[in-house]
């Protein structure tokens, strides 16, 4: 997702236009380099019994199915002249002196954008012959978002998916709430008595770990409570209500891509020592703005136990230090000039000078 929020981001700096494609039963395209046998299907005649069948081509719920589907879509994209991205193989792009295209495909749903508009229009024919795709004109829906042009940039917003998710837990009529968590509460692992039916509280976390995709202020919280997904009890269900109330708050609240010609990249990152009261683990933080409009960020656990917080951190510094590394490369194939150093906001002298003295030969 941070490649696709790049390459919008991108597209709307540069006034590019974003069309979507679709693709008609994707999976079955992939062909099948192995022997792979199935049952007979309901309702076929078989003369004799225990029968089955060879498959001849890709199949949807095959384990192969995705592998092979992308093979055959990245053979038809290199007769086309494209090259696949080195920093993200999802990305296509084909550059000719000042012609640029860039394609990027998720499963069966793929953009276009890029400056040569008859190129893309050809691409269409193209990958229409092959495959047979739905031509959806511009960019207005795609994986749950919904996006939206305005004279200054574009904005993305996720309110069908919030509306629905309010309406399938029952929290249309329930009063907002101006926060995603309780500030005053800690949650631990292992209090109260644990939920009946766990796997309704591991959907709920589920999507709303699909909505930190694009409302990043509850990033944290839903790492949070990612964290009791083994044995969820009844505080960490109320919990998750509490996040569903700050939600209905705003639920057009999105993501705003300006359309401004500034290109430059600058990073935020931060920790929280000790978050949690059960390991005494630390939780990172960092965000990633191009041009002002946010791109990447991820709030995550820290793998090991800090006993400074000066080391946490360090630790947080150094997550979004190789999350800009990539950045960095990825933005250059994306024709974006980079202006080295980068700029990484944090708050902390002790982390600055262990970092100084890391990069002392």
């Amino acid at each position: 997702m941070t490649t696709f929020r790049s390459l919008i981001a991108i597209a709307a700096k540069k006034r590019w236009q974003i069309y979507q494609l679709d693709v008609n039963n994707a999976f079955l395209h992939g062909d099948l380099h192995e022997e792979v046998y199935m049952k007979a299907p309901p309702g076929l005649d078989l003369k004799l019994p225990n029968l089955v069948c060879k498959q001849n081509k890709s199949l949807y719920r095959l384990k192969q199915a995705s592998r092979q589907w992308y093979d055959k879509f990245t053979e038809a994209m290199y007769t086309r002249g494209y090259t696949y991205s080195m920093h993200n193989y999802s990305v296509f792009y084909k550059k000719q002196d000042s012609s640029t295209v860039f394609v990027a495909v998720y499963v069966d749903d793929v953009l276009l954008t890029g400056t040569n508009l008859e190129e893309i229009s050809q691409l269409k024919a193209f990958l229409h012959d092959r495959f047979k795709i739905k031509d959806l004109g511009q960019l207005h829906y795609f994986l749950g978002l919904e996006v939206l042009y305005k004279e200054d940039g574009i904005i993305i917003s996720q309110r069908k998916f919030i509306l629905d998710l309010m309406k399938e837990y029952d929290c249309l009529h329930s009063t907002s709430l101006a926060s995603p968590l309780n500030p005053t509460m800690k949650l631990k692992a292992k209090e109260a008595s644990p939920l009946s039916d766990p796997t309704f509280y591991r959907r709920l976390v589920g999507k709303l770990n699909f909505l930190t995709n694009i409302i990043l202020d509850i990033a944290y919280g839903v790492q949070y409570l990612s964290q009791f997904m083994q044995d969820p009890r009844e505080p960490h269900l109320h919990a998750a209500y509490h996040m569903l109330r700050y939600l209905k708050k705003d639920p057009t609240l999105g993501m705003y891509f300006r359309n401004t010609s500034d290109l430059s990249i600058t990073a935020y990152c931060d920790s929280d020592w000790t978050a949690c009261p059960d390991s005494r683990r630390s939780v990172s933080g960092y965000i990633v703005l191009l041009g002002g409009s946010p791109v990447s960020w991820k709030s995550k656990k820290q793998e090991t136990m800090s006993l400074s917080s000066a080391e946490a951190e360090y630790r947080a510094l150094r997550k979004v230090l190789g999350e800009l590394v990539w950045l960095h490369r990825l933005f250059e194939e994306l024709t974006v000039p980079v202006s080295l150093p980068i700029p990484i906001h944090y708050d902390s002298q002790s982390a600055l000078h262990i970092a100084r003295k890391s990069c002392i030969p």
